[in-house]
């Protein structure tokens, strides 16, 4: 074999396995990908009840949503849903989707449930990298630290106690974890501005067959 032929031999091969091990890596990522979605899914699907008993609405829950896109106070990374809980019509709650960006391992996925009258019904966490035994335990699983904000509002405290004790605030810290609890207490209070700010909307009634033909 002449070492052209040789030559041009080996960099086929080398080009084909090239090509296989990108093809393998790009499968790889792609269902760890859709592995991790489907996690937050189903965490998110468990969190809504844990906010929201089904006894305090009676509206298809998941099928009632708003869109939502906001980078400011909610931290949205990407386009969410809102999730409008009615009884009779009426606007009993709104379950919002926000990210604490700053958390000790990265970003925090939260969802807030938000009463009409713009206490807290609930927050949960829905994905984070928090250190295991110390920041984790902003999971419910974990800890009942989450259970802490239920209750509260802009008003129940004031906005500058809107954070850890540390910091001269009410919400209690972690032993050796401040930032991840300082990064969710002070997502939850921005999601409560962001209900604030747009309550007219979020507690709108719901769009009539009519209505919703001349969107």
């Amino acid at each position: 074999m002449k070492l052209g032929d040789a030559i041009g031999r080996n960099s086929l091969v080398l080009g084909l396995f090239a090509v296989v091990v990108t093809l393998a890596l790009a499968g790889t990522q792609l269902l760890t990908r859709e592995e991790i979605a489907a996690q937050r899914r189903e965490a998110e699907a468990r969190a809504y009840s844990e906010i929201l008993p089904p006894s305090r609405y009676d509206n298809a829950l998941l099928d009632d949503v708003r869109p939502v896109d906001d980078r400011e106070l909610l931290g949205l990374e990407q386009p969410g849903k809102i999730l409008v809980a009615r009884r009779s019509g009426q606007v009993q709650a709104v379950i919002v989707p926000a990210t604490a960006p700053d958390g000790y391992g990265g970003a925090i996925g939260l969802i807030v449930g938000i009463n009409a009258d713009g206490s807290v019904a609930g927050v949960r966490v829905v994905s984070h990298k928090e250190t295991p035994g110390l920041g984790d335990r902003i999971d419910a699983r974990k800890s009942r630290w989450i259970e802490g904000f239920a209750g509260r509002s802009l008003g129940d405290p004031d906005a500058a106690l809107w954070t850890v004790k540390k910091d001269g605030g009410v919400f209690d810290q972690f032993t050796g974890a401040t930032i991840t609890p300082r990064a969710v207490t002070a997502a939850v209070k921005r999601t409560l501005q962001y209900f604030e700010a747009n309550r007219a909307a979020l507690l709108a009634p719901a769009a009539t067959g009519s209505e919703r033909g001349h969107e």
